[in-house]
């Protein structure tokens, strides 16, 4: 995809976008204020901007007079960068720049950081632990009668060097119809053990020639949704995913109120059936996308939360959320996918993560494997963030975890207008610093309809910054605008006028929802602090953040550092690996080399219990404020607050 260039008047500043990018996000990446309240649909006409050279695709709309048009006017939020262009933001639009300039900064999201399958290859792991071998064996005759099963294992010795075989009964029982049925030329599909020294395992034949049609299936189990890929083996390159949403979310949206309902007389029964019945659905999906038999998937690997994997494998959770919150296990034995309900053929082994604890569970060991965070001499914090924020700290030498409650803030929970990052939702916001007007984005360029969670930290952040609240959350009653108003005894924000959203009503911003994020982000840095002093580190010795979850790749990194949810650090610091439950899965698909390292990994992972740290509850109450009591430890956003 070719890139533009856009060069924004008056800042004189040229960023590089994709060509077809939406101009007013563009802007908005590049920290240049432009009034907009209607999210990017084109209706409050207030993104009006002059195109002074260069072509851009669309742009015109019935708020811009065919003499506008003429002039070069265009509506930000409707148009397609599609060439190099000079824009010049009017002063309608964007008053007092040199003012804005001093206030405003680029959008830093955290850098992208995906499995890398050449790295894999390269340091010799990527060894699939299930392999096809096509073999073409003698036929019995009146001078060799060996027993089908010996006469296999010994040409897989013979030939193949396989010493240490063992022949699972559902093998023996098809394999003298499959032999000659296709003149004992078959596939034998064989499981290689974790440990060295035990013995592999055939665990399929298929009669002729499958050999290149080897998969693996890696699932993430969330509390919210069911994500799913279908990985070839031979390559180890994903050929198809799917997420669904968690059948579970009928019977309660977090896993405290499933863990209730499962105590109910046939609800751990029911939980378990619709979870399964998500995952058929996933791979259902990416089968038939793929184009392949599922009779040829050979593996699975799942990886969920504690209560999660607890329901998925039909084990009471109860126990989970009462003192002294115990789960029934951290480590499963390898299972038959089909012996739960999975759909898939009777050979598969399902592979369950392990988890560290009853709220550190095996998709946050699954995110430790696949960022490497536990390959690496660097101090790094790991961090899962939404209704319950898991965070691990250590290096290859040892890591510690914690799990702290930071409530449904950034998952739209608790906000009036708090919604997911669904269509409609504001997910980027700036504000004029003299206006005080607002330029909303919304997830999918509609009216707006609420806000989502990566939205309500920017808002939080750029309000600070404008001098619109005060460090704690307080609206500043002595500025002039309609925006900010008194309604019902609750201090608020016009996000967005009634005429110009969804739902026929102001989508508006709260002290009691600024209250709320700073509970929520107060209790995520208070839990970095602790757990990283119960090891005798502070947050400025940490020299990597790995942020995972969908919400990660959404968080401006800048505000998440500007309202004290994330540590002050270089943004270079800061990688994003999307979702790491999901990616530990598929490398331990991929390489017995995780498997094993896994178990080790669970071993060394020290838990805190925050709620016993007597220091936890000192940190969260300092941590109640934009953005935080003690200053010193956000230096840059003092400079900016004060320059």
């Amino acid at each position: 995809m070719s890139i533009r260039q856009i060069l924004f008047l008056p800042h004189n500043q040229k960023i590089s976008v994709q060509d077809g990018a939406n101009l007013i996000r563009s802007a908005m990446e590049a920290g240049i204020h432009i009034n907009a309240s209607c999210g990017g649909e084109g209706l409050c006409g207030k993104c009006r901007v002059i195109i002074e050279s260069g072509t851009i695709g669309d742009g015109i709309s019935e708020k811009l007079s065919k003499s506008d048009v003429e002039k070069g006017y265009r509506l930000a939020c409707r148009s397609a960068v599609t060439g190099d262009i000079t824009v010049r933001i009017p002063v309608e639009s964007s008053i007092d720049t040199g003012v804005l300039n001093a206030r405003s900064s680029p959008r830093r999201t955290a850098r992208i950081e995906e499995m890398n399958l050449d790295d894999l290859k390269d340091q010799g792991l990527f060894i699939p632990p299930v392999e096809k071998k096509y073999l073409e064996l003698p036929e019995p005759n009146s001078q060799d009668r060996l027993p089908d099963v010996t006469r296999l294992v010994s040409f897989l010795k013979l030939n193949h060097g396989e010493n240490r075989l063992v022949v699972r009964l559902p093998v023996i029982r098809k394999l003298p119809d499959v032999l000659r049925q296709s003149s004992f030329k078959i596939t034998a599909t064989i499981a290689r053990p974790v440990q060295k020294g035990r013995k592999s395992h055939i665990i399929n034949i298929e009669p002729g020639d499958t050999a290149d049609r080897n998969f693996a299936i890696a699932v993430d189990i969330g509390t919210t949704t069911v994500y799913g890929q279908l990985i070839d083996l031979r390559t180890g390159n994903v050929l198809a995913q799917q997420g669904e949403f968690n059948g579970q979310i009928s019977y309660g949206e977090d896993v405290i109120t499933r863990i209730m309902y499962a105590e109910k007389p046939g609800g751990l029964e029911k939980l378990q059936e619709v979870v399964v019945k998500t995952i058929n659905t996933v791979i259902a999906k990416i089968v038939k996308r793929a184009g392949i038999d599922r009779e040829q998937v050979s593996s699975i690997t799942l990886a969920g939360n504690t209560t999660m994997t607890q329901l998925l494998l039909k084990v009471t959770p109860r126990y989970i959320r009462r003192s002294p919150y115990v789960p029934a296990s951290t480590l499963y034995p390898p299972i038959h996918a089909s012996s739960i309900g999975i759909a898939l053929g009777d050979h598969v082994t399902a592979l369950v993560y392990p988890a560290v604890s009853s709220y550190v569970g095996g998709d946050i060991v699954a995110g430790v494997m696949g960022s490497g965070m536990y390959r690496t001499d660097k101090l790094t914090l790991f961090m899962d963030i939404g209704t319950n924020a898991e965070i691990v700290v250590g290096n290859k030498e040892w890591l510690a975890c914690a799990a702290c409650s930071a409530g449904p803030a950034f998952e739209g929970g608790g906000i009036q207008f708090g919604m997911r990052a669904a269509k409609g939702a504001i997910e980027d916001f700036s504000i004029s610093p003299v206006t005080f007007e607002p330029m909303n984005i919304t997830v999918g360029n509609v009216r707006p309809k609420g806000i989502c969670g990566s939205g309500l930290i920017i808002m939080a952040a750029a309000l600070l910054e404008a001098g619109v609240i005060d460090n704690q959350g307080k609206f500043n009653r002595d500025l002039k605008t309609p925006r900010i108003r008194k309604t019902y005894g609750i201090w608020e924000y016009v996000l967005a006028w009634k005429e110009d959203t969804q739902i026929d009503r102001d989508v508006v911003l709260t002290e009691v929802d600024i209250e709320n994020l700073i509970r929520a982000k107060g209790a995520i840095y208070a839990g970095c602090q602790t757990l990283l002093e119960e090891v005798g580190m502070k947050l400025g010795d940490v020299e990597q953040i790995i942020l995972a979850g969908g919400f990660g790749s959404y968080i401006d990194l800048e505000k998440a550092m500007t309202i004290g949810l994330l540590p002050e650090t270089d943004p270079g610091r800061v990688t994003f690996i999307g979702n790491g439950s999901l990616m530990g899965a598929k490398m331990s698909s991929l390489t017995n080399r995780i498997r094993k390292d896994v178990v080790e990994v669970t071993r060394k992972m020290t838990n805190f219990e925050l709620s016993e740290v007597p220091s936890y509850m000192d940190h969260y109450v300092a941590a109640l404020f934009l953005p935080h009591t003690d200053v010193k430890q956000f230096p840059k956003l003092m400079r900016r607050l004060h320059r």
